[in-house]
């Protein structure tokens, strides 16, 4: 593996770890990185971000944060330095080309008629292929060059939430062209800094649409800056479990749904019977967790009715849980911070109409805490129609990727740090050294036809739990 040219895309919690276990194995990669600096999604966030997992869920097996990392969700400036200490010690930097993005990608030296035909991956089943194929990139460089690179195998470490942000569709006219004021995505709030971020907020009427982490860290952050002068107004579409910890009643909730036990509470493929049935006699077991956690983290949000639809345990499933800010529902009682519940919403010339209300949310400024694309994240990377077209699943499907990181249809190529999970490094690392040990030869691939059978096989038991989302 050593003589074989390896790109890994994205310089994030998986494109460090995948660089590392590779280094590891003799195999010396180029990790392209459109930023200046390493980290992926938490090189730039809202100044009040920090860790969502408790610190001990979210670090690498081999190497722990320092002692004096003390807090049990570190905010994203300690997150990013024990991430750059990670990449230093492991000589993970030494292979980082800095402001250098991936604009495209050609597969060449096969056809796509011929890739579509191959019933084994890659056309054998290994990493490399036959050799034949080999991926090009087009690199522009932080002054606006392209170069073209060859390589053998391409992972792909970007991410879900940031790059291509969300944004809802309007009618004609009831747009943010109907606005008067500014309208942007979270992601420019982020990329502005603290200081510049202040400055936009101060003094102004300030309307954020969305409920979940960015939305309520940028209004935790307009609160501080203008309190109640100009309070900040939340629209919340969706209700969603926002607690201020894992401890409910004094237990730590990991002891009930993040441990091998818990496993035994979910049907998963290949279950057998007695997993079955285990799975099957424990659900009440399951829902009287669900009820335990849910009766004390809803006491403050029965106050403002904001008690989601679904249960904790579909919220944890989904990782759509947030951790609130410092004194937020402390920012709800002063009336800092507004909530406004409407499934609807549209703009005019003051501000956000939203149900319910019969004059417009003044605003000067509206932000979309709404999310990512990162399936159009994952499309855009690629020249031809045809990769285009199958990198990512319906939209009632999700990104079909086998083992959550190999695409049936596409050889020579991994994805990593796309699949969610409340511990995102542990899964992220797992995933690299499984990889790193397929590119070392270790193994070969199931048939393309078991692969697609597998994906769809978990996807029916994951919605079985999350089917909504």
């Amino acid at each position: 593996m050593e003589k074989k040219r390896v790109a890994i895309i994205g310089a994030g919690v998986s494109g460090l770890a995948v660089c590392k276990h590779l280094l590891e194995r003799g195999c010396r990669p180029v990790v392209f990185e459109a930023d200046t600096v390493i980290g992926g999604v938490w090189a730039h966030v809202p100044d009040s971000t920090a860790l969502q997992t408790p610190r001990p869920m979210y670090q690498y097996s081999d190497f722990p944060w320092p002692e004096t990392v003390t807090e049990v969700f570190p905010d994203h400036r300690q997150v990013t330095a024990y991430l750059e200490a990670y990449a230093r010690h492991f000589g993970v930097l030494d292979c980082v080309r800095f402001g250098h993005r991936v604009v495209g990608m050609e597969y060449d030296g096969v056809g796509e008629e011929a890739v579509a035909a191959w019933e084994e991956w890659a056309g054998n089943g290994e990493a490399f292929g036959s050799g034949a194929g080999e991926w090009r990139l087009d690199v522009a460089d932080a002054e606006g060059g392209v170069q073209t690179h060859k390589v053998d195998f391409v992972i792909l470490c970007i991410g879900r939430f940031s790059g291509v942000p969300n944004i809802p569709t309007f009618p004609p006219g009831n747009g943010p062209e109907a606005f008067d004021g500014q309208v942007i995505h979270s992601m420019d709030y982020a990329k502005m800094g603290t200081k510049k971020a202040k400055e936009m907020l101060k003094g102004k009427r300030v309307t954020i649409i969305g409920y979940l982490k960015s939305a309520i860290d940028i209004a935790a952050e307009c609160a501080l800056v203008n309190g109640t002068d100009h309070p900040c107004t939340l629209v919340v579409r969706t209700k969603h479990w926002i607690i201020p910890d894992y401890f409910a009643w004094g237990l730590h909730i990991s002891l009930l749904y993040l441990n091998r036990f818990a496993e035994l509470l979910i049907h998963k493929p290949g279950e057998g019977f007695l997993l079955w049935l285990l799975a099957t006699m424990l659900t009440p077991l399951r829902w009287l967790f669900s009820m335990f956690a849910e009766s004390y983290y809803s006491i403050p949000m029965k106050k403002y009715d904001m008690v989601p639809d679904h249960s904790l345990f579909e919220a944890l499933a989904t990782c759509l849980v947030a951790i609130q800010p410092k004194d937020y529902y402390k920012r709800l009682d002063d009336g800092s911070i507004v909530l406004k519940k409407s499934k609807i919403f549209s703009f005019c010339k003051e501000g956000v109409l939203v149900e319910g209300e019969s004059s417009p949310l003044k605003s000067d400024i509206v932000i979309f805490g709404t999310g990512f694309r990162g399936d159009q994240k994952i499309k855009d990377m690629f020249t031809s129609e045809y990769f285009r077209n199958v990198a990512v699943g319906t939209a009632s499907t999700t990104v079909p990727l086998y083992r959550e990181c190999i695409h049936p249809k596409i050889p020579q190529l991994a994805v990593l740090g796309y699949s969610e999970s409340i511990a995102n490094l542990y899964t992220a690392e797992l995933r690299a050294k499984w990889l790193a040990h397929f590119l070392d030869g270790g193994f070969r691939l199931p048939n393309v036809t078991s692969m697609q059978k597998d994906i769809l096989e978990w996807e029916k038991y994951m919605k079985r739990y999350a089917d909504r989302w």
